[in-house]
């Protein structure tokens, strides 16, 4: 296994998520989880994943850049991102923040993605479903939306008014939703020749 900085970047990414979702549990909280944690909470958790999911965009990058990538940190890399996302979303479900099915909808399409994309490189197509634009887009949408979700707090800003995370923040999840199928539907067809040949 080669141990370069975009691996430990990917490896850090999975290490943070028990960091911010063990927050959710602290003292204060665990007399009623469906009690919304504190502001000062709300914060620190999405610090935490915000870092996390920039480490996401930067490993990728640093490893093309430097030339450091691996067959490793390809295996890893996408494995870090589903679980920091089912991780966050298994939590804002627990917590009233966000609707099961939304998350089954997100959560499933990863796992089906990720067994399609498993099953086409072992058939020597997995060029067929690389990540394409709208599943860039999916995941932009779907991490901002996770980033309001943990905030949670409205914010004040001044003359322009409140912006209200929770409201942008559900709307962004059900948009990442439908994009989700979106992106699994554009992935399935890329793969049909192959699937109809079987």
């Amino acid at each position: 296994m080669n141990i370069n900085i975009p691996t430990m970047l990917t490896w850090l990414r999975i290490l943070l998520i028990p960091i911010f979702v063990g927050a959710f549990y602290l003292p204060e909280n665990l007399h009623k989880l469906s009690a919304m944690p504190s502001h000062n909470v709300n914060v620190f958790i999405t610090v935490v994943f915000a870092i996390a999911a920039f480490t996401d965009w930067l490993d990728g990058y640093l490893a093309r850049r430097w030339h450091q990538t691996s067959a490793f940190g390809a295996f890893l890399d996408p494995v870090a991102d589903k679980l920091m996302v089912a991780a966050a979303l298994i939590v804002l479900v627990e917590f009233g923040r966000v609707g099961a099915i939304v998350s089954l909808i997100i959560i499933g399409r990863e796992i089906a993605v990720s067994a399609l994309r498993e099953w086409m490189a072992g058939e020597g197509q997995s060029s067929s479903v690389g990540v394409a634009m709208i599943g860039k887009v999916k995941t932009a949408v779907q991490m901002l939306a996770i980033l309001f979700l943990l905030y949670w707090d409205n914010i004040n800003l001044g003359s322009l008014g409140i912006f209200k995370t929770q409201d942008v923040g559900h709307v962004l999840i059900v948009i990442a939703a439908f994009l989700t199928l979106v992106s699994m539907a554009y992935y399935l067809k890329a793969a049909m020749p192959k699937l109809k040949g079987k």
